[in-house]
This record gives C-alpha cells, sequence and structure tokens, in this order.
C-alpha cells in the first residue's frame, strides 16, 4: 500500500510539473487578412522592448500568401511582453525596400494595429503574453 501511495504521488507530481510547464510557455498565433498581393511572402519578428527595432526579434516566423491571407504561429513563448511587427516581403529579398525618399515601399504592421506615418513603435505596438496561447490579427 505505500509503494502504491509514493507512485501515485510520484505521477501526480509528474502530471502537476507538466501540467505547470505547458502553462509557462505557449503559442501566439498571428494572422494577415489584408495582403494586397500573393507575391512574395509574410515575415513575422516578435520583440521584446529590449530587441524592438534594434536587434533581430526573439522569435521569427514566415508564410505564404494565398489570396491575401498570411498566418504564422510562434510556438513555446514564456510569459512577458512583446510586440510583432509582420512585413510583406514581395521581392523574397527579407528585408523592407523603400523609394529614393525613404518611403516604404512594401506593406507592413504591428500588433497595435495603430495607423502610423513613421516607424513602429513599442508603446503603440506591445502587448502582455501571459502563457494563454493567443490569437492576433494585424492590418497593413
Amino acid at each position: 500500500m505505500k509503494i502504491l501511495a509514493v507512485l501515485a504521488s510520484i505521477l501526480f507530481f509528474n502530471f502537476a510539473t507538466a501540467q505547470e510547464n505547458k502553462e509557462e510557455k505557449a503559442r501566439i498565433t498571428v494572422t494577415i487578412n489584408n495582403a494586397t498581393s500573393d507575391e512574395g511572402e509574410v515575415l513575422f519578428g516578435l520583440y521584446t522592448e529590449d530587441t524592438f527595432m534594434n536587434t533581430e526579434p526573439e522569435f521569427r516566423a514566415l508564410s505564404e500568401v494565398k489570396n491575401g491571407v498570411a498566418k504564422a504561429t510562434f510556438k513555446d513563448i514564456p510569459q512577458g511582453t512583446y510586440a510583432i511587427i509582420a512585413l510583406h516581403d514581395k521581392n523574397g529579398n527579407k528585408r523592407m525596400d523603400f523609394d529614393s525618399n525613404g518611403m516604404p515601399m512594401e506593406n507592413y504592421g504591428t500588433s497595435g494595429n495603430g495607423i502610423s506615418y513613421g516607424p513602429p513603435n513599442w508603446e503603440d505596438s506591445q502587448f502582455k503574453f501571459d502563457t494563454e496561447s493567443r490569437e492576433i490579427e494585424i492590418r497593413f
């Protein structure tokens, strides 16, 4: 009987630990529904405040565009505050292209969905992620 009690407590502990770990990390699914063409692909970057517009994103994803829709999922994301930037890379060169006067030639959007006449900013783009799986729609 003692062995069963020990075994049961070990199984419960392992199950509880697995549940805790599962709750610590989850998914963020991002959808773009208004791409102007199916050319190229959409690049998604999930940033922390330290990396936003400074360095490579913490997590990256890539999606083709079909019927104006692109979708990507970031997996195993720890709790924190993040922002997402999405870029419709029509020519596949993995960067934003600008015209001669410095205006972007490719569409982009952020998790804040604010209309901006300048570069994305952290304050408008950030969101808190508490490890509950989440879906976010970004508009270009």
